[in-house]
């Protein structure tokens, strides 16, 4: 009952705007994903219900358990990888590479290695990382406007002076005033929606030493570089540093070795959903943000029941929409983050490397940019502190007396000159 009594209505707008986001801007690449491997429309379906209800369960059970948002989503450079380099392999290949991919995630996180390694990455730089990641989506957000600008205009419009009257109903008063206007001009494919339910189908696992380094191995490495990196900082920068995130880690592990074998390739930490999920726009208040995850999660296992309805129905969306609604929803989780990245003087060069990196969208040996990106500021922050170790132990020759005074501008103040007094030249 407590959770009831916490949500509100710009909590559910959060966590459905994050879903909206995070299904609509990749369920094309799960598809694809899905056909190199040569499935059945079955099986596609199959995935979008493993999909769906392990990042339902495992967000919305450990935000109740814990009372803080736990923002689990799919790896989307996984699904990425799987659809480059599933050519060649089979369904029960690919489950078979799942399931390698699951343990070892799982052993990450119950190893606690994973969080070891974060806790040594200073907040300047994950704040950076986080403000990177998130600010291609606020550039987007205004770059739609050159194929929809009377409907970004609108919502531009709208989340101002929703700012200003209604600062928590700023996000939820945009979309509807989005939809609205999509609707009117008949911009939204309702065609693409038809509501069945979504049956599991069981595949077979196939274990092969092709598949496992082919396959296996790479989405292991990008979940953990691209996917759960920055999710760990979005935790962070957010304020909620007590998650236990070797705990979040194993649990994503584990549901995706349930799952695997009906189509679950990879869950981790979400970055981008969990920004909206843990910032101000969901709740002014930190300890009813839980709420937001929870909807989040709820909406995700419908979609698993519903899949292929709730894909049509969230894929009618102008594709503007969901670009201008991401950027506008995540502008003070972008802000925050900047301020936080260049607050200390001496991590502000690092953490704008970090920063810049991160934002280019560079992919070098099939890893993203938001591990580059770390790598990049934690060379730059290694070279200046070793810059400043040797500058501090070489001795400093002695200057001539007073010169140190003059150079550190601790001269005394000079008297300025008054007229005496009068009777006063005794004094003077």
């Amino acid at each position: 009952m407590r959770f009831f009594k916490d949500l509100s209505l710009s909590a559910f707008t959060a966590g459905f705007v994050a879903v909206l986001v995070g299904f609509t801007s990749s369920v094309a690449i799960v598809f694809q994903a899905a056909q190199a491997f040569g499935a059945t429309p079955e099986m596609a379906a199959s995935w979008m219900w493993a999909l769906g209800i392990g990042m339902g369960l495992a967000s919305a059970l450990p935000s109740l358990w814990w009372r803080k948002p736990v923002m689990i989503a799919w790896s989307t450079p996984g699904a990425a990888v799987l659809a480059v380099a599933g050519a060649g392999y089979g369904m029960g290949e690919a489950v078979g590479a799942f399931i390698v991919c699951a343990v070892l995630i799982v052993l990450a996180g119950a190893t606690g290695w994973f969080e070891r390694v974060m806790n040594k990455i200073p907040m300047a730089i994950a704040s950076a990382l986080l403000a990177g990641v998130l600010a291609r989506f606020g550039i987007s957000a205004f770059t739609a406007a050159q194929t929809a600008l009377p409907l970004v205009l609108l919502m531009l419009g709208t989340y101002l002076v929703g700012k200003r009257l209604l600062p928590r109903y700023a996000v939820p008063l945009t979309l509807l005033v989005a939809i609205a206007f999509t609707a009117a001009r008949g911009e939204l494919a309702w065609s693409s929606v038809h509501f069945s339910l979504t049956w599991p189908v069981f595949t077979v696992p196939v274990f092969t030493w092709q598949a496992i380094v082919s396959l296996a191995l790479p989405l292991f490495v990008v979940t953990m570089a691209s996917q759960n990196l920055p999710g760990v900082a979005a935790i962070r920068a957010s304020g909620y540093s007590d998650l236990p995130v070797s705990k979040l880690i194993t649990i994503s592990g584990l549901a995706t070795l349930v799952l695997a074998p009906f189509g679950a390739f990879a869950l981790n930490l979400s970055a981008i959903t969990a920004a909206m999920c843990m910032g101000r726009e969901a709740h002014e208040d930190p300890a009813r943000r839980y709420t937001a995850a929870v909807s989040c999660g709820a909406i995700y296992v419908v979609i698993g029941l519903f899949g292929a309805a709730v894909t049509g129905l969230l894929t009618a969306f102008p594709k503007e929409l969901v670009a201008a609604i991401a950027g506008l929803a995540l502008l003070g989780t972008i802000g925050g983050g900047l301020a936080a990245a260049v607050r200390d003087e001496a991590h502000r060069e690092a953490a704008l490397i970090t920063f810049l990196v991160t934002l280019s969208g560079v992919t070098l040996a099939g890893i993203g940019s938001a591990f580059w990106g770390v790598v990049a500021g934690a060379v730059a922050l290694a070279v200046q502190q070793v810059g400043r170790a040797r500058s501090a132990q070489v001795p400093k020759e002695k200057a001539p007396a007073g010169k140190d005074i003059a150079a550190s501008g601790n001269m005394p103040p000079e008297t300025p000159y008054t007229a005496a007094a009068p009777g006063a030249g005794k004094n003077a």
